[in-house]
């Protein structure tokens, strides 16, 4: 089976990309890790092989955009004035705070938290995406809630 036009697999995929990139980057760097994920995603797409799992593909190149991400953001300049504080509305605080603190978690256990919960992925796939074995992919999602939950217990 060949894979469909790319505006179908676009339309298709964006929302996934798009929730798992605003999880593991945040709301400022997503919407670039977002267009250079399917950037890539479209130079390659005339090389994909047929019955390929375009999902568990695309959000790959999301993950690893996502660590370009990260990598990078060591090397940016850091601004020095204080921002306004920003209205927020109730619980819209502590879900940042959140998931700020799933954003600080090792890249691994990052993706395979944000894959399980915000992509709703069983263990098999989120293993594939992130290049370990499926035990592998379900340690990484419970030391990365063990994490979590050790902050948040505090």
């Amino acid at each position: 089976m060949a894979p469909p036009p790319f505006q179908a697999f676009l339309d298709e995929h964006r929302e996934h990309v798009y929730r798992f990139l605003v999880a593991c980057v945040g709301g400022q760097d997503a919407d670039d890790c977002f267009q250079e994920t399917f950037i890539s995603a479209m130079r390659a797409y005339p090389r994909l092989r047929n019955g390929s799992n375009l999902r568990s593909w695309v959000l790959t190149i999301a993950h690893r955009k996502a660590l370009d991400s990260h990598r990078a953001r060591g090397r940016r300049p850091v601004p020095m004035d204080d921002l306004p504080e920003q209205a927020s509305v109730d619980g819209a605080a502590h879900d940042e705070e959140l998931w700020a603190d799933v954003r600080k978690l090792p890249a691994k256990q990052r993706a395979a938290v944000v894959l399980r919960f915000a992509s709703d992925l069983p263990h098999d796939e989120i293993g594939r995406i992130i290049g370990c074995s499926d035990e592998a992919a379900r340690r990484n999602v419970h030391e990365g809630l063990n994490k979590l939950r050790s902050t948040w217990d505090r």
